[in-house]
């Protein structure tokens, strides 16, 4: 199984940019999929995770970033709008089935201010 994500970049302060993570080798769909990011010097967090009934935010980013999916889930995306300086950082997405999880290799994204 291998999920590669894909949509970072730079960007100034205020702009948008859409990540998307897709799945392959995979006959399965996730139960849940998600955005995590590591800011450097900094722990791994969650941003935003989404399975079939709902969807999660960390806090910092409620109101600017939209996260979906395919209905296979099987394909994650991460709308980011109002960029701000802190959410740089490298954005890994992520699947969980049946108490496994599985790791996209990350992408970067630098907002400059």
């Amino acid at each position: 199984v291998q999920l590669q994500a894909s949509g970072g970049g730079l960007v100034q302060t205020g702009g948008s940019l859409r990540l998307s993570c897709g799945a392959s080798g995979i006959t399965f769909g996730f139960n849940r999929l998600g955005w995590y990011r590591q800011a450097p010097g900094k722990q791994r967090e969650l941003v935003a995770r989404i399975s079939r009934d709902r969807s999660d935010y960390a806090d910092s980013v409620k109101g600017r970033f939209t996260i979906s999916r395919d209905n296979a889930m099987h394909t994650v995306y991460l709308q980011m709008s109002s960029l701000k300086p802190e959410d740089t950082g490298v954005y890994y997405c992520n699947g969980d089935r049946l108490g496994v999880s599985y790791w996209g290799q990350g992408t970067q994204v630098t907002v400059s201010s």
